[in-house]
């Protein structure tokens, strides 16, 4: 006879702490595993076509609504769904808001939450805190770029947006590079760039110079690795961008936020495009106004679908990140290379890396237990 009772786990950041969610290195393997699962097709996000980012919740500009939100740049409300197969069998799905005023109330400017479901009944296994899940997963990921796509010889990283993302994603370049010895920095403010220097020289006594940039042309040149992690600008034009003339030869551009480079540049014979699943963009921008870059989102990714859109390169010539794990595809063609990454962020991640907490949390003891029904009201 069928047990009626679903008991589901709730774990608190601090629960999470305890069980693992700063493991750099064991997520990075969970995120390895994920990107094989994704070019296996075994997996599926939001949409019809299985590949969508997540849903938004759009707001006005103005409104005569008493109360009603309205629109600001990083203003938004999001649900991700997922599916992840292989080990995982799970459903899930990562809800958050995001207010760039939050910090006036003492709160972080997102507060995320994420779900596991069973993916059979839908019974829901756990419900956690998931800032530094997520944030764990996007440096993780990030960190891919520099295990697979860098020179063995990369020392010197370039961060643009010194925030709590790039704290995470310095995080997995040192496990991946661990040779990394030099910072160049750009911020727009010194309060962060001193923070993130703080931290940089408290974690990591290899690193011996953090240098502060001026420009974006100053903090790209002579980058091994260059990693671009800033929130929207307030206007399209002003969001970063980077130009051809800037990056060495050899180097590996990581974008995990917008990113603005001409399609001119992506189309070059010595530069190569990579894609944490191209998918993901095509399925976004398609029917949407041109350029998507500006219409839908920021993201490098973006610019990947309008530089195939306008035919300046072919959607062969992106390779996935996935088929680079799995020994599918080359990494790269030569020293002197130029990789390009883009990285979207997709519910997967926050699915594979929430799952083995929730694992090790099960294992340890950590969390409460909560009950949904001893026997649900409806099949009395």
């Amino acid at each position: 006879m069928a047990d009626n009772k679903i008991d589901f786990l709730y774990l608190s950041e601090q629960d999470m702490i305890k069980a693992g969610v700063h493991d750099m290195p064991k997520c990075i393997s969970s995120m390895e595993e994920m990107f094989k699962l994704v070019v296996a097709g075994d997996y599926r996000m939001g949409g019809d076509n299985g590949n969508e980012h997540g849903i938004r919740l759009s707001f006005p500009k103005t409104s005569d609504v008493p109360g009603m939100p309205l629109a600001e740049p990083d203003k938004r409300m999001m649900a991700m769904p997922a599916y992840l197969g292989g080990k995982y069998k799970l459903y899930g799905c990562k809800i958050y808001g995001s207010n760039p005023h939050n910090k006036e109330y003492g709160q972080p400017r997102s507060i995320l939450m994420m779900s596991l479901m069973d993916s059979i009944t839908g019974a829901p296994m756990a419900y956690m805190s998931a800032n530094i899940l997520s944030a764990m997963r996007t440096g993780a990921v990030c960190g891919l770029g520099a295990k697979w796509l860098a020179n063995e010889d990369a020392h010197v990283v370039t961060i643009i947006g010194p925030g709590v993302m790039s704290r995470y994603t310095l995080d997995a370049f040192m496990v991946v590079r661990p040779n990394i010895d030099t910072i160049k920095i750009k911020g727009r403010g010194m309060e962060n760039i001193n923070r993130f220097i703080k931290f940089a020289q408290d974690t990591y006594p290899q690193i011996k110079k953090c240098i502060v940039c001026e420009t974006l042309e100053d903090s790209v040149r002579d980058s091994d690795i260059i990693f671009y992690g800033t929130t929207n600008a307030a206007k399209y034009e002003d969001n970063p961008y980077i130009e051809e003339a800037w990056v060495k030869p050899g180097a590996v551009v990581i974008s995990a936020s917008a990113l603005l480079i001409k399609t001119e540049f992506l189309a070059k014979d010595h530069v190569k495009l990579v894609a944490d699943n191209y998918a993901m963009y095509a399925g976004w921008g398609e029917g949407r106004k041109f350029p998507t870059q500006k219409t839908v989102s920021t993201l490098l990714g973006m610019g990947f679908y309008d530089a195939v859109t306008e035919g300046k390169i072919s959607c062969n010539s992106i390779t996935e990140l996935g088929d680079i794990i799995n020994g599918k595809a080359k990494a790269r063609d030569n020293k002197d290379q130029i990789m390009v990454y883009a990285v979207g962020g997709m519910s997967l991640e926050d699915v594979a890396w929430g799952y083995e907490c929730y694992k090790n949390a099960l294992a340890n003891n950590i969390g409460v237990k909560l009950n949904l029904w001893e026997t649900p009201e409806l099949m009395k």
